[in-house]
């Protein structure tokens, strides 16, 4: 029998991230206090259906919406590290990069009574530096890189990347990377947003948007006797009514076809227990 697992995820920025992006009006806020509401339906939908999920949360919002944090954690769902700003951790240099690590440690301590074991990249943008802060810090996984769709893999740490040579990969490590896509992030189909390098339009249908997702999970089903598939949804974005309605079709059928529905750090431990040795993508 096929072991199919899936993590829904949820990357609980509310303002973070238009603050990151400098946008600070009273209208740009107030998008990401949507969040509040979207996290109370998702929280609810959650509960009904007894599914755990994970919850990256920056520390920003961890000490900026601290009643809607402490439902996440009150409802029994894993809180992973979404940086304490929303800032790109290769845009911060690594005393900066650190610097973040650590506050927002202390952030899902605080709230939690533990270090967090999974950490999530805001805008999923790693830098040279992260996988070994990340290990140095008492993470056991990552989830922001694509090597993969449905296969966990271990995270590398000092590739040498130049224009016109090929690329040596550096060794890999202890660090578990649970991968992701934008494929199947909510963000990039329907949120809409201007920034000075353009207009991302967002607004698609969201049965359109499902079809994509679930045939992401039938072909996973069709392929492989296992295999972990996430989706990431954001509080404020997935919220929204309609969409509301899409997640919890979605996770009918989901249920329906053999998934189960695990935390993160639950999938790591099943990926360990499946390849004890773990497993490389170093050279093909």
């Amino acid at each position: 029998m096929a072991d199919l697992f899936v993590c829904l995820t949820f990357d609980h920025d509310n303002t973070s991230s238009t603050i990151a992006r400098e946008a600070t009006t009273p209208t740009a806020i107030s998008r990401g206090d949507f969040g509040i509401a979207g996290a109370r339906r998702i929280l609810a939908l959650l509960a009904e259906r007894r599914i755990p999920a994970t919850w990256f949360i920056p520390g920003h919002t961890i000490e900026s919406y601290p009643s809607c944090v402490r439902a996440v954690r009150d409802a029994g769902h894993e809180i992973g590290h979404h940086g304490w700003t929303h800032r790109v951790p290769a845009s911060l240099g690594r005393e900066g990069e650190e610097g973040e690590l650590v506050r927002g440690i202390a952030a899902i301590a605080e709230l939690t009574g533990r270090a967090p074991r999974g950490y999530r990249s805001p805008a999923w943008d790693l830098s040279a530096h992260s996988v070994e802060l990340l290990l140095k810090h008492g993470f056991i996984y990552d989830s922001s890189m694509m090597g993969h769709d449905v296969l966990p893999y271990q995270a590398r740490s000092g590739d040498h990347v130049t224009l016109e040579e090929k690329l040596v990969f550096g060794p890999d490590t202890a660090l578990v990377e649970m991968p992701i896509s934008w494929a199947l992030d909510d963000f990039p189909h329907f949120e809409y947003s201007r920034s000075p390098a353009g207009i991302l339009p967002g607004g698609m249908n969201a049965r359109l948007v499902i079809e994509n997702w679930l045939n992401e999970f039938r072909y996973m089903k069709k392929h492989n006797e296992w295999g972990v598939l996430t989706y990431t949804f954001h509080p404020h974005i997935i919220g929204r009514g309609h969409r509301m309605f899409m997640l919890e079709h979605m996770i009918e059928r989901l249920g329906a076809e053999g998934a189960r529905f695990v935390t993160m750090e639950t999938a790591v431990e099943e990926y360990r227990r499946r390849f004890p040795n773990g497993l490389s993508l170093r050279g093909g």
